[in-house]
């Protein structure tokens, strides 16, 4: 079996979650990588775009769903990306990770929050 993924990382919104009244008002930055896994042997051996997953359709999404409607944590923002990447693309699943480089951790050097959510298709969640 494969576990051949496409990975888009780094791709960068500007949105209004969180929790305090000025990420809502102002907003920040937010950083987001994907991973979907797909078996993409026979894209890559007949070199046709219709036998892969289209990664321009999962920027578009993540993009949607980023500028779109506040929420208050980023779970919430990772969880309607994977949500919505699996509705849309035939990943057999896909790994959001959300970055929080502007929190308001009032401790110095208390580094990038983040969460990493890993849903498979057809739901269920990986127990660790």
């Amino acid at each position: 079996m494969y576990k051949d993924k496409i990975m888009v990382n780094g791709m960068v919104f500007y949105g209004y979650h969180g929790v305090h009244p000025a990420e809502k008002e102002l907003g920040q930055r937010f950083v987001i990588d994907l991973e979907m896994v797909a078996d993409l042997s026979e894209a890559a051996r007949t070199d046709d775009l219709s036998k892969t997953l289209n990664y321009s359709e999962a920027y578009r999404i993540t993009k949607e769903v980023v500028e779109g409607p506040s929420r208050n944590l980023i779970e919430a923002v990772a969880e309607e990306i994977a949500a919505k990447v699996l509705a849309a693309l035939p990943a057999a699943e896909v790994t959001v990770r959300v970055h929080k480089p502007q929190s308001p951790i009032k401790a110095a050097g208390a580094g990038t929050p983040s969460v990493e959510i890993t849903r498979p298709r057809g739901g269920g969640y990986l127990k660790a």
